[in-house]
């Protein structure tokens, strides 16, 4: 009896520290991970202007670099911005590679599913680029040859719109948007589908008025169905990382700060920073 009572003794006490054990390994230390060792690594496609590129000086700029600096500021630790091949995104964060993804991403169902993404900051749409005016309609993509880049929302659309993808003659990947742009440049392509605030800063130093974008992908070509909303993208688990992040965004739009690097690279402030409330009131709005 005396021996069963002291197994029973040692059981009760073996509990408390199992479960003192499992709470702290599923503990969100996330943003003291971050604090401590005083750096966030930020994972990009350096080629994706205007919101993460390389300059011609060999610096990582863009309007995403900007926010995400002042954010580290007010966090008190320094930015690292990290160049990654676009298409490993996801193991270069689960694998601690990096902190988190902030470069013009799409906020998708799948993304959601894998990452903890923030609301989004940035409108933006998914269109085509075209060589003249040969495409008028939606039907004129018949058999066309598309260019997309690789792990692109893009892409993503393109496989998922059996009302374009499915007409289409082939499909390119490539690497860069730039490559795909130059080769539509060359005749190769008859079009790229591509982000707007990309192509719209692409085509400005491309410098071809024979390029032109097609904004109404819709049945009718005059709405585009294809809208697009970026947003960050940290590992799951990461919450406290993560809402320290959009917390500092909330308090750069109050204080001007966010309209102001807005418009340093768009010309006005088209960012869609908001507080929780505010945006499931404007989404119930809309519904």
């Amino acid at each position: 009896m005396k021996r069963l009572f002291v197994l029973m003794l040692a059981l009760m006490l073996l509990v408390p520290a199992a479960l003192a054990e499992d709470a702290a390994e599923s503990a969100d230390t996330s943003l003291d991970y971050i604090l401590e060792k005083g750096t966030l690594i930020l994972g990009l496609d350096a080629s994706f202007p205007p919101m993460g590129f390389t300059n011609d000086d060999g610096e990582v700029v863009g309007f995403d670099i900007d926010l995400a600096r002042e954010v580290c500021n007010r966090l008190g630790v320094e930015l690292i911005a990290q160049p990654i091949d676009w298409a490993a995104k996801d193991m270069e964060l689960n694998n601690k590679n990096i902190d988190c993804i902030w470069n013009g991403m799409s906020i998708t169902d799948e993304r959601i599913a894998t990452m903890n993404m923030t609301p989004a900051y940035l409108n933006n749409e998914i269109v085509m680029v075209v060589k003249g005016d040969t495409f008028q309609t939606k039907a004129d993509f018949a058999g066309a040859t598309i260019g997309v880049q690789g792990g692109s929302y893009a892409e993503e659309v393109l496989a998922a719109d059996e009302a374009l993808g499915g007409i289409v003659g082939e499909t390119l990947v490539f690497d860069e948007y730039l490559t795909a742009l130059m080769d539509l440049q060359a005749g190769n392509l008859d079009g790229v589908l591509i982000d707007l605030v990309v192509a719209n800063y692409r085509l400005e130093g491309l410098e071809d008025d024979s390029l032109v974008v097609v904004r109404g992908l819709g049945d009718d070509m005059e709405e585009n169905i294809y809208m697009d909303l970026y947003g960050i993208g940290f590992r799951k688990g990461d919450d406290a990382l993560s809402e320290a992040v959009w917390n500092a965004l909330l308090e750069m739009k109050e204080d001007g700060t966010l309209a102001e690097i807005s418009t340093n690279w768009f010309g006005s402030d088209i960012t869609v920073v908001e507080a929780a409330a505010e945006a499931e009131t404007e989404a119930e709005a809309e519904e």
